[in-house]
């Protein structure tokens, strides 16, 4: 995923990425890791959120079409992305995404992710689909 949420991928580079299946829609959505999700904590302070907040906060933006995903957190009171909250099993927000499917796998490994952070000329970050 980009490490801004709402980039898309300009059309030549991603020609350059073939190789791997993509999708780019139209707005932002969530990326989502399901079950596999442990806590969200602030980014700041590390205070674990309780998920009817976050849930509060996600539903919010949605509904303003994630125009931005800032946020004031409530333990530390700081203005921050809900992007960068701290989730434990990756996750986040993304206007493009490239899906990678590995059966005996669940990350790309560093090389894998310098190789396709070279061939689109942007930083990706990893997160975690549950399927």
């Amino acid at each position: 995923m980009w490490r801004e949420p709402d980039h898309l991928l300009p059309r030549a580079q991603a020609e350059r990425t073939r190789a791997f299946p993509s999708s780019a829609g139209s707005s932002v959505e969530v990326v989502i890791c399901g079950f596999n999700l442990g806590r969200i904590s602030c980014p700041h302070c590390g205070a674990e959120f309780a998920p009817g907040w976050w849930g509060e906060a996600v539903s919010e933006r949605y509904y303003e079409g994630f125009s931005t995903l800032m946020v004031t957190v409530p333990c530390c009171d700081v203005e921050t992305s809900l992007n960068e909250l701290a989730y434990d099993w990756p996750m986040g927000f993304a206007r493009f995404r490239i899906e990678v499917t590995y059966p005996n796998r669940a990350w790309l490994t560093d090389e894998e992710l310098a190789s396709l952070t070279d061939a689109l000329g942007h930083p990706l970050r990893p997160m975690l689909v549950h399927i």
